[in-house]
């Protein structure tokens, strides 16, 4: 049988992922050493603690073993994670989820920098989203200072993993951190998110 693809994963546990009150972000399927890994990706507004991920990684096991009678079985391994730190900041809500963090921001070409100066490519904290403009501080704990950004007009943008929290004026200016977000400054705790991974004798349908 061949490999599952990823459309169709999303397709079976979207519904799932979404009525359990997260927002999935990605599967990724990947062959090596003859096992099939099934990685599904999910984030919400909340924290997501060990206990609801392994809820959901039950769930998602059930409902690929259920596709069963229509697609025929195929062994692989289950993994329900959250993203890591230092995934691009794509949506909305990852702006959201991101306030308080730093990022490195890189503008597209030919846009102008939010302030004389400063290069397309440059690290700040971020702040509230208001619409399509995303608030940015600028400057560190020597010098913070708030600009703002159109989100069209950035072309990537990725958090950083940062081992010294913040000053109090940056954090101010950003509005703080993101509700059930982790304290900034705290990534040796918890740098590649939150896993469960499911027995690797687990069995699910997909195509």
């Amino acid at each position: 049988m061949p490999m599952p693809t990823e459309e169709r994963v999303s397709r079976l546990v979207a519904g799932l992922v979404a009525g359990r009150g997260f927002d999935l972000e990605g599967v990724e399927v990947s062959t090596a050493a003859g096992q099939t890994r099934v990685r599904v990706i999910v984030d919400s507004d909340d924290t997501a603690d060990l206990d609801s991920i392994a809820e959901l990684s039950t769930q998602v096991s059930e409902c690929l073993d259920e596709a069963d009678d229509e697609f025929g079985a195929f062994r692989y391994l289950l993994e329900v994670t959250t993203p890591g730190i230092d995934r691009p900041l794509t949506a909305d809500r990852h702006w959201r989820r991101a306030r308080g963090r730093k990022v490195r921001v890189v503008l597209r070409p030919g846009v102008a920098a939010p302030e004389p100066g400063l290069p397309g490519s440059f690290e700040a904290r971020v702040g509230a989203l208001d619409g399509d403009r995303i608030a940015l501080v600028l400057g560190g704990k020597r010098a913070p200072r708030l600009v703002t950004v159109g989100l069209g007009d950035i072309e990537r943008a990725v958090v950083e993993v940062e081992f010294a929290p913040p000053s109090a004026r940056e954090l101010e200016l950003a509005g703080g951190v993101a509700a059930g977000r982790p304290p900034a400054g705290a990534d040796a705790a918890e740098p590649t998110g939150t896993t469960v991974a499911a027995s690797d004798s687990t069995e699910g349908t997909m195509e």
